[in-house]
């Protein structure tokens, strides 16, 4: 049978106090509508219908060709969010599944299980139900003397009696596609907010004597709807769980998975160990055999095969095979650490490269740089990259050693082989081989043009 998804997006959010969509806020690191989506696009061959309201055209940039749109411009209830459907979607399938994007948990598995009820009930609908002592502000199913459905009233409306009930509407549905269209646009209209409530098509269903099942959900998680910052940091536990879990299944440790975050895209090695306060985001991609933390960020970034980060941050970097950082290191966006290569204690890179084998110390600074293969990098060393209006760069060969505490005043270039002086401000490019030191620093054993205006210098300084 042919199935189309409508996924209710367009609400308010007003409980959550933010100028951003509610559906467009982050869990585990991505928009929740996103969850919603992929679920949708797992259970149909075409993309789901997204109803848009309060910032539309955000949702729209964000989701892009994934889902078909249509804009409830109006916000006057979930029947009247649904009606706005039916122009796009009569006729085209026998089954119609609706939804709520601020329902992230909620997995393909429960909702094919829905699917599969309706159609082999035959039911007008077949709604998803839990049994819980907290109701979260569910509807409660009402039924008959012979255990039937009789219809769902909700919380606000509903009597003491009433409100008793454990039974409780999740608010997501499969529908037959032919009686949803018929009936959609005959919801009554409920006072005092003036709405069409979806939930009224089951005591409708019921009226026509047309079938009215319903899904029992095994994990009440899946169902939980995110109306409150409160509700988004549940929501996050949760779905942090499943995916630390996800990952510890394929065969990486965490010493301490309660406090160890790692969000939706990130991807990590087998025999890679995570050690507490360890936290992943974006697109970071994690090789096999590392060991990362403890209390380090990595961000947007890639490692190879075994490298260690301790006590750091690492975001939009490149850590290459047996590189390792830390402890207290930092690599900005554009750092790479070649092969082997170490930066050690209190050190930052930016927009920098430190070839196969370079050593980093400690507390030292290289942006816009090239350091090449072998080289060491003294303590303090400080590449002098921004003259106030533009960004130059230092080139280090092969094999230099860099003194502690040299100032590399770029653009700059020290050759293969070559060496400053502790505490040298180098403002002349150093060729290989040779020795500079001084402030400002002086090659020894090589002789300047004659008129160099800032050293004068014949050779041995």
């Amino acid at each position: 049978m042919s199935l189309e998804v409508v996924i209710l997006a367009a609400g308010q959010g007003t409980r959550m106090r933010s100028e951003l969509p509610k559906v467009l806020h982050p869990l585990a690191g991505r928009p929740m509508v996103l969850y919603a989506v992929e679920t949708a696009r797992l259970l149909s061959d075409t993309p789901p219908l997204l109803v848009v309201g309060r910032g539309a055209d955000a949702v729209r940039q964000v989701v892009g060709e994934a889902a078909v749109y249509v804009e409830q411009a109006e916000q006057r209830g979930t029947g009247h969010a649904v009606l706005q459907a039916r122009e796009r979607l009569v006729g085209r399938s026998e089954q119609v599944v609706v939804m709520y994007a601020d329902m992230p948990l909620l997995s393909a598995e429960t909702l094919r299980a829905l699917v599969d009820r309706q159609r082999t009930s035959g039911a007008a609908v077949v709604m998803l139900t839990l049994v819980s002592d907290d109701p979260r502000g569910f509807g409660r199913v009402v039924r008959d003397e012979r255990g039937a459905v009789v219809r769902i009233v909700e919380e606000a409306a509903a009597t003491e009696q009433e409100r008793a009930i454990r039974e409780l509407n999740a608010g997501v549905y499969c529908f037959d596609a032919a009686w949803l269209w018929q009936n959609v646009d005959r919801i009554p209209l409920t006072q005092p907010k003036g709405e069409y409530y979806l939930t009224d098509l089951i005591g409708m269903a019921v009226a026509q004597g047309r079938g009215v099942e319903v899904a029992p959900v095994a994990d009440e998680n899946e169902v939980l709807g995110i109306n409150t910052r409160v509700h988004l940091a549940e929501a996050e536990a949760v779905l942090r769980g499943r995916i630390n879990r996800q990952w510890m299944e394929a065969g990486v440790t965490m010493t301490d998975p309660a406090t160890t975050y790692i969000e939706a895209e990130v991807r990590i090695g087998p025999d890679t160990v995570l050690e507490p306060g360890t936290i992943l985001r974006g697109r970071t991609a994690i090789g096999q055999g590392c060991h990362i933390g403890p209390h380090t960020l990595i961000v947007d970034s890639t490692l190879g095969d075994h490298c260690r980060v301790t006590f750091s941050v690492v975001e939009g970097a490149v850590m290459e095979d047996r590189s390792n950082v830390g402890p207290f290191g930092h690599l900005r966006p554009g750092a790479r650490l070649c092969v082997g290569a170490h930066m050690g204690n209190f050190g930052e890179v930016k927009n920098a490269t430190l070839g196969p084998g370079a050593k980093m110390g400690h507390f030292s600074y290289l942006g816009d740089a090239e350091v090449g293969a072998g080289a060491n990098i003294g303590a303090g060393t400080i590449t002098c990259n921004f003259d106030g209006e533009r960004k130059h760069r230092t080139e280090i060969g092969e094999g230099a050693f860099i003194g502690s505490d040299t100032m590399l005043v770029a653009p700059v270039r020290v050759g293969r082989g070559a060496k400053t002086g502790a505490g040298s401000v180098v403002t002349h490019d150093v060729p290989d081989g040779a020795v500079a030191y001084g402030v400002p620093a002086r090659v020894v054993g090589e002789t300047r043009k004659r008129g160099d205006a800032e050293t004068g210098d014949r050779g041995e300084g």
